[in-house]
């Protein structure tokens, strides 16, 4: 028996095995695809912190892969994509079948199942443009031939795959954050949370014969610090927070903001229907159709408002708050002028945590410093 159940991000009821039961509040992040240098440093940190045991070593349960043509496990969207057939939208609402609606008889969700191999080559397609370079090609704006980095991590979803497909109900999503986890005791490693997830993030351990996932840190959210993949980010593209229900967002919530507001951050593959928390600031310098395809009919609307982010102080300032901090920002304020402004941020209980200028200062020195008798000589 399914139940039908709101998805916003689609813009109409779906089909989905269990009731609606949306938690209090919503784990969820932001990578800004734009800024990132893909060094892996994010990968790094978390396989360090919660994948480094035995059976372990294929998972990453944070990658940074290179489109069009990377991919982890191998092929884990395209394949997908061509089982679930057209994806039409009409405006803003997804008028496609989802991996629930589309699922074949006596499954729960339309899925597909790796080979091992196909999880050996997590950097596969790296720094691989979308077509050829020939002699005497130069770079042209838009870029073509392009390329961009997509960092992916459990979506810790609203309807997650995993959990409609587990058929021991080991998977859960916790009440107060909006977590999904495995119970490792109630989990007999069938595997069906692998099939089921589209993002391929339940990975199975064969050392334990059982299946695990991203837990988004909860140990460190539980104190109001972000997750390692954001705090270890070093070119601050990621956010992570709390965002508010659809319906009743909160303006001075960084996610909220970024959400519902200026409706610049976007889900990765809407149209799978698992309203995923993860959210995207689509590349700039991608084609609008692919963009698209795996962000949603807002990715053209969201690419021209980050070009123009330079005009809204807000935005930037905002922009400005990513990797400021280690702690969780509940909400944020703008004050001052672009030039001389700062953005600030604060916790749940409205105390000041972090503080970043709109503009970073400019300091020139002088050619001969007084105090030490020397003269500074520029080597580059």
């Amino acid at each position: 028996m399914n139940y039908k159940v709101y998805n916003w991000q689609l813009k109409r009821q779906m089909d989905y095995k269990y009731p609606d039961n949306r938690p209090k509040k919503q784990v969820a992040w932001v990578f800004d695809t734009n800024k990132c240098i893909a060094c892996q440093t994010c990968t790094l940190a978390c396989k360090n912190a919660w994948t480094s045991g035995k059976g372990q070593e294929y998972m990453w349960w944070n990658n940074v892969e290179s489109k069009p043509w990377g991919f982890y496990p191998l092929g884990w969207d395209v394949r997908l994509l061509e089982k679930l057939g057209p994806q039409d939208w009409k405006g803003d609402k997804y008028i496609g079948k989802t991996i629930f609606e589309s699922a074949p008889e006596g499954e729960e969700v339309l899925g597909i199942t790796p080979e091992v191999v196909e999880w050996v080559y997590p950097n596969i397609g790296e720094d691989e443009v979308s077509s050829i370079i020939h002699n005497k090609d130069y770079i042209k704006i838009p870029q073509q031939p392009w390329m961009f980095y997509l960092q992916r991590i459990c979506n810790h979803c609203t309807y997650p795959g995993c959990l409609a497909a587990c058929p021991r109900k080991s998977i859960y999503k916790r009440q107060e954050d909006g977590i999904v986890l495995i119970d490792q005791e109630r989990c007999r490693g069938y595997q069906e949370c692998v099939q089921g997830c589209p993002y391929k993030k339940s990975m199975f351990r064969p050392h334990t014969q059982k299946s695990e996932k991203c837990i988004s840190c909860y140990p460190a959210v539980e104190k109001g610090m972000q997750t390692q993949c954001v705090i270890n980010c070093i070119g601050k593209i990621r956010l992570f927070g709390f965002k508010g229900r659809y319906g009743s967002p909160r303006e001075d919530n960084p996610i909220d903001y970024l959400i519902h507001f200026k409706k610049i951050a976007l889900p990765l593959y809407p149209q799978f229907g698992t309203e995923p928390n993860v959210y995207y600031i689509p590349p700039i310098n991608v084609p609008h159709a692919f963009n698209q395809q795996l962000f949603g009919p807002g990715s053209k609307k969201s690419v021209e408002s980050y070009k123009k982010a330079v005009e809204d102080k807000r935005l930037i300032g905002l922009l400005m708050l990513f990797g400021a901090t280690d702690l969780i920002i509940d909400s944020f304020d703008v004050k001052g002028g672009i030039n001389d402004g700062f953005c600030i941020g604060y916790n749940d209980k409205g105390e000041e945590i972090v503080r970043v200028p709109l503009k970073e200062p400019v300091i020139i020195r002088k050619e001969y410093d007084e105090e030490r008798d020397v003269r500074r000589v520029s080597i580059t």
